[in-house]
């Protein structure tokens, strides 16, 4: 029988943490060793070992490390990826671009796959908007994120993903307006506008689990994998 993927939840307190430890419990394939959090609130009952967050490295081995937390715990847990030389799943936003060389430096030991966004949907939707604008590159282009009150950062990372998709920049660059209201999970519209007609196109997310199961997915197709710093397109549409 082959042995379970051995996996890592580095931001295991936040919401997305919650939801990977909920979903990789009903998957036999994988087995969470370790769940990293600032928050000791997750000891109590918890069926896995809980470890705070300035204790990273004494955490068992592990092949994957998934990741939703914040920037400033990148470095630490890159250190401990590269120790044990396991793969990283990240998907925290609000990298500053020192912080992006990082990663690509680690990528030269070890396999990471950053998005902003895990859901198949997005992926998709960021394959289009590439074909969108080439085909209509004279109009005009505008983005639309609405998220929940509760994130800190804006513009959304999966709209900035979306804005660099155009292949547009500096002043050509579309414009992003982020809303944040109520408890969203996250709505994207790509809006191309020309002479007399608009194409528009759309993402609903209804629930964060189809981000953790992307996630996961993620860490199941990377495990083992050379390294090299991938797109979810890479490890979802190979060849393609």
């Amino acid at each position: 029988m082959t042995q379970p993927i051995r996996l890592l939840i580095h931001g295991a307190s936040g919401r997305m943490g919650s939801a990977l430890l909920r979903l990789a419990a009903g998957k036999p394939e994988l087995l969470v060793v370790a769940a990293v959090s600032r928050s000791r609130g997750l000891a109590a009952g918890a069926h896995f070992n809980f470890f705070p967050a300035d204790q990273l490295q004494v955490c068992p081995a592990f092949d994957v490390a998934v990741d939703f937390s914040l920037p400033d715990a990148l470095a630490p847990l890159l250190s401990a990826c590269l120790t044990r030389n396991a793969a990283l799943v990240s998907g925290t936003t609000g990298y500053s671009a020192e912080q992006f060389r990082e990663l690509e430096t680690a990528a030269r030991q070890i396999p990471i796959v950053w998005a902003a966004n895990f859901s198949l949907g997005v992926v998709v939707l960021e394959d289009l908007v590439q074909r969108a604008a080439i085909a209509l590159k004279h109009w005009d282009v505008r983005i639309e994120e609405t998220h929940h009150a509760h994130k800190k950062d804006a513009p959304s990372g999966t709209a900035l993903t979306l804005a660099r998709a155009t292949g547009r920049v500096g002043a050509s660059q579309p414009q992003i307006d982020s809303i944040r209201r109520d408890e969203v999970v996250g709505d994207h519209l790509v809006s191309f506008s020309g002479p007399g007609e608009t194409v528009e196109l759309r993402h609903h997310a209804e629930s964060r689990d189809i981000f953790a199961s992307g996630a996961l997915e993620a860490a199941c197709v990377i495990a083992g994998k050379r390294p090299g710093l991938y797109r979810m397109a890479d490890l979802m549409f190979p060849g393609a």
